[in-house]
């Protein structure tokens, strides 16, 4: 039996479907996006209001956030993982990016659905 010790950020296939699968939402809707908004333009407040009051609009774009925060986690977490040798420095690295990340989804979250 061998004993493979894991170091740096190779995770191997979920993580590399992962960072793919995000980048594919995320194109899709950026697409989608201009595609919808550049005829409209230029749009008003209460034009852009009630782009977003579609339910579509509202869950094809908290798609996108979460694939992006996903996306981001995954890079910024590799990064870290090969070029931040110390422990210690790295945990708290990934703790502090970990709590931005769940802050700026809950920050999506209510503004989507405060519209």
């Amino acid at each position: 039996m061998v004993n493979r010790i894991v170091v740096g950020a190779h995770y191997g296939l979920r993580d590399w479907l992962l960072q793919r699968i995000s980048a594919v939402v995320m194109a899709v809707y950026a697409v989608g996006f201009v595609l919808c908004v550049l005829p409209r333009l230029p749009l008003s407040f209460e034009d852009w209001r009630a782009w977003f009051a579609n339910p579509f609009v509202k869950i094809s774009t908290l798609m996108f956030m979460l694939s992006l925060l996903l996306h981001a986690w995954v890079g910024v977490r590799d990064i870290f993982m090969d070029y931040v040798k110390p422990f210690g420095v790295r945990l708290c690295l990934q703790v502090l990016v970990i709590l931005a990340l769940i802050v700026y989804a809950i920050w999506t979250v209510s503004l989507l659905w405060s519209v």
